[in-house]
């Protein structure tokens, strides 16, 4: 009989649903920033599940805290209370509060999507009928179910799964003019990322943002901030938004949350937040013992470590390095979310897949553009290997 895990009996079979291609590499554990495979092979991992492992893999206190609580308390309904999830709650308020200077109602969920989800619906109740449109911008991405799909714009993702719920609108990124055109009084809410990741690492320009909290005062719609990607600390402040200066109405949050636990969140300031009742949204595994257990040892453990700090002096390093490699013709982002564009006529998928094979985790967010979110917590040293690393593909 076949040893294969996947053996049918007759031919290997892939358990999953074919949606994230063939993987080219299996992960068995991973410590800080370096990830081995099941063939004992080494990495570098700069790309951190995608903005996720922002205190590295196995940080000591996140496992310490999710051991714990797995053996005292992991979930009940949420027809009561619990003490986790509670805390992670005031805790997560306690943050943004210190951003925006505002206090605000937190809905705990699983993922960046579910915390998107939840502002779209709340953005829906906010408008009432007759104003339920969001704008979000082109290029954007905000998850994959059939409303964040929507919202995400991207319209080549949107081909095979037409009819998309209604009510959703694109302006061009960083075009405030563009912006301000598409409003009508059926448009109740903007949605945008302080730096579009999945976008090819775009950051916004800090006049557009400012513009766009105006624009959004003074036509009465809120402003949705999509920090999933960029917030707790990547960008070098703990949310992205605050490099503009500004306070948006919701913000959405999942990735570094968790640490790699998945958990999201949805923010709102209190007044629009009390837009919801009961009934209006929920889900089962809504704010878990666990979850909040876990958020709340990651958010301490930022504080400890000043993790926008950590973002701001490896992220100069970093770019310092880059820019002055040959075959880079330019670094753009903020903090640890970085993209390296190439020079013309250099593939950056094939430049990733030699990366991968000599032991790099990054992507290829663009045709042109490496993408490198490194653990914060990462090392000047480790920086040192992984630019050498990009050197030596590029040539």
């Amino acid at each position: 009989m076949s040893s294969h895990p996947f053996d049918t009996g007759t031919a290997a079979h892939c358990p999953f649903m074919p949606v994230f291609g063939a993987p080219g590499v299996m992960f068995v554990r991973g410590e800080g920033t370096t990830l081995w495979d099941s063939t004992g092979q080494e990495y570098l991992d700069f790309l951190g599940g995608l903005a996720v492992i922002a205190l590295g893999h196995a940080n000591p206190v996140v496992a310490q805290a999710l051991s714990s609580q797995a053996s005292t308390l992991v979930h009940v309904s949420n027809l009561f209370a619990n003490d986790q999830a509670t805390a992670a709650a005031i805790e997560i308020n306690r943050v943004l509060k210190r951003s925006t200077g505002v206090d605000g109602q937190v809905f705990l969920s699983n993922s960046g999507a579910e915390a998107n989800e939840a502002a779209l619906k709340l953005a829906r109740k906010f408008g009432g009928r007759g104003r339920h449109a969001v704008i979000s911008a082109y290029g954007s991405f905000h998850g994959r179910t059939l409303a964040t799909l929507a919202a995400t714009g991207q319209p080549a993702k949107h081909e095979p799964f037409h009819p998309l719920p209604d009510g959703f609108r694109y302006a061009p990124y960083n075009d405030i003019d563009a912006l301000a055109a598409a409003v009508d009084p059926t448009v109740s809410a903007v949605l945008l990322e302080p730096v579009q990741g999945e976008g090819g690492v775009i950051p916004a320009d800090v006049g557009y943002l400012r513009a766009v909290r105006q624009l959004c005062d003074e036509r009465g719609m809120l402003l949705i901030i999509d920090e999933i990607q960029t917030g707790f600390g990547r960008t070098g402040t703990w949310f992205g938004f605050e490099h503009a200066g500004i306070a948006p109405d919701v913000v959405t949050m999942a990735k570094a949350l968790g640490n790699g636990f998945p958990v999201g969140a949805t923010w709102a300031r209190t007044d629009v937040a009390a837009t919801f009742q009961p009934g209006d949204h929920g889900s089962t595994y809504s704010g878990t013992a666990l979850a909040g257990a876990v958020v709340r040892a990651v958010i301490g453990e930022m504080e400890r470590l000043n993790a926008p700090a950590l973002a701001t002096e490896r992220g100069i390093e970093l770019t310092a390095k880059l820019s002055a490699t040959p075959g880079v013709a330019a670094v753009r982002g903020s903090g640890l979310l970085i993209a390296a564009e190439l020079d013309q006529g250099i593939d950056a998928k094939q430049v990733a897949a030699t990366l991968l094979a000599n032991g790099l985790v990054v992507n290829a967010v663009t045709p042109t553009a490496l993408r490198l979110a490194p653990p914060l917590t990462v090392s000047s040293d480790e920086i040192d290997r992984a630019v050498a690393k990009i050197a030596a593909a590029i040539s």
